[in-house]
């Protein structure tokens, strides 16, 4: 079924049993097993099937299903966890490592492109610490359909083949007060050229194990990124992993996503979206909103806050490889996530308007647009959506108005937010009169999503699952897979946060808890 070539687990020394209670591991990774499962069953699988070589022969056999719940392993297969430290809220942790998670295979896709299969969910490992390695549900499911949604709208992101009911019911305190309750598992596999964190380096560097840490830096260059050579690869590496994160941030901002808990443990390497928890996207538009409950206060992750976290998780790593790496040249990498972050950022800012140049007074027209869909609540998707309508006639400002109007969280609008609205309409259909239309409405279309995944929407896929009902998961799961472009039927998916939404659980802040 696929064609492996784990070079990982071919180069570092596992630790000496994969059995045992949780404790501290000083080689880079445990094997581990995975705790069967009583009744599987496959719920839903993603397009990746296709580009992994898998038929739909394949994905309906029993062995799939026994493979990827953790019952039992393909042929070639030994499972595995990693060993990796991180920073949570800013606070240095310790050992950490995949507590729930095991890789099962590094397999070479018919097209020659390097695939990490790991399971989340699949039980206990040697780093579990005081849990149970499984995961519920309604997070294995908000981990499937967003990695997948995440790719469609073109952001950096792991992939998710497969989600699979376990058969049996996890103990769960969704927001940690007390109120514990029986919930259906689940089992996502999750897959990416490669799953190595900030953490991975972290760990070696504190405990001062520069040969561990070395041979992590010099495998991961040669693997994952072998254009890099020669006595400058370290430093070559830094300056990647900074435009890389910035890269993937931008993108964030850009679609309107808040990764909720980005401790450096969850942070790729490669700037791809890791480890979906307690993640929302922008409803009404709020730059200091966090969809994290355990951040509520604090809101250390908040939109508005990522591109600034992103450089602080940077200069944690930096940190650790300041014995390998001269101070200058991880400044450099520093100043390089600076500056491509801000290029991408106004890129993508631009494109969402439409623009095809920058002129000076366009840094105020966006800024003032930024603060009508703070004032007004207007929701960050359908906002810019609405922009699409508005050409040279007087008709298309009073459409886009209308849209505007009905997509703001404030019963209504007073008087004075609806004139400001219409001035900056009318400010911005004179700044794109000149310009191509059609060129700028592809731009926009390009940049500027319809369906996203929202949480709202997310928690009636997972209500309809838990009762057996895959159906409407399926359906979103299709209407996401096509992002920019209106669909018949779809327009459920493609509306504001209703008002019931707004403080039922699950439907706009989550806790870690999954």
């Amino acid at each position: 079924m696929f064609t492996l070539d784990n070079q990982f687990t071919r180069a570092f020394a596992a630790a000496a049993r994969e059995d045992g209670p949780p404790r501290a591991i000083a080689e880079a990774f445990a094997w581990t097993r995975a705790t069967p499962v009583p009744q599987p069953k496959l719920l839903a699988y993603s397009g990746l099937a296709t580009e992994l070589g898998l038929s739909r022969a394949d994905l309906e056999s029993e062995a799939f299903l026994q493979c990827f719940s953790g019952n039992q392993l393909l042929g070639g297969m030994r499972s595995w966890a990693y060993n990796y430290g991180g920073h949570q809220f800013g606070h240095w942790a310790g050992q950490l490592g995949d507590g729930r998670a095991l890789s099962l295979a590094e397999v070479i896709t018919p097209a020659g492109a390097r695939a990490e299969l790991q399971l989340k969910g699949a039980g206990h490992t040697p780093f579990s610490r005081h849990a149970d390695g499984r995961a519920v549900l309604r997070s294995s499911l908000r981990e499937y359909i967003c990695s997948e949604a995440m790719h469609a709208l073109g952001v950096p992101t792991t992939r998710a083949l497969c989600l699979i009911a376990s058969g049996e019911d996890v103990e769960r305190d969704m927001f940690y007060n007390g109120n514990r309750r029986m919930e259906p598992g689940a089992i996502v596999c999750r897959v990416a050229p490669s799953f190595f964190r900030f953490g991975h380096f972290q760990l070696p560097a504190s405990r001062g194990d520069g040969a561990l840490l070395v041979q992590l830096l010099d495998f991961c260059i040669a693997r994952d990124f072998p254009n890099l050579k020669g006595t400058h690869r370290y430093p070559d590496f830094f300056v990647a992993v900074c435009t890389h994160t910035a890269r993937m941030i931008a993108h964030w901002m850009r679609v309107g996503f808040v990764h909720g808990v980005m401790n450096t443990d969850n942070m790729s390497v490669l700037g791809l979206t890791l480890d979906y928890g307690p993640y929302g996207w922008l409803e009404a538009f709020d730059p200091s909103w966090t969809p994290n409950t355990t951040d509520a206060q604090g809101k250390r992750y908040c939109y508005g806050r990522q591109a600034d976290i992103g450089h602080w998780n940077l200069a944690a790593l930096a940190q650790s490889l300041s014995t390998v790496i001269e101070d200058s040249a991880l400044q450099e990498g520093l100043q390089a996530y600076v500056s491509t972050f801000n290029a991408e950022h106004q890129r993508h800012n631009q494109n969402k308007l439409g623009l095809e140049q920058l002129q000076d007074s366009d840094a105020a027209l966006l800024h003032d647009w930024f603060q009508l869909l703070q004032s007004a609540q207007l929701d960050f998707t359908l906002s810019f959506r609405a922009l699409h309508s508005i050409d040279t006639t007087l008709d298309s400002v009073q459409t886009a108005l209308r849209a505007l109007l009905a997509c703001s969280d404030l019963d209504a609008l007073s008087d004075t937010q609806q004139l400001e609205l219409l001035a900056w309409l009318r400010r911005y259909q004179h700044r794109i009169s000149a310009d191509n239309a059609a060129l700028r409405l592809a731009r926009m279309q390009a940049a500027n999503p319809l369906y996203v995944p929202r949480n709202y929407l997310a928690q009636l896929a997972i209500d309809a699952a838990e009762q057996g009902d895959t159906g409407p998961l399926l359906r979103w799961q299709s209407v996401l897979a096509d992002p920019y472009h209106a669909q018949n039927g779809a327009q459920e998916f493609a509306a504001k946060r209703p008002r019931w939404a707004r403080d039922r659980a699950g439907c706009s802040m989550l806790s870690c808890s999954s």
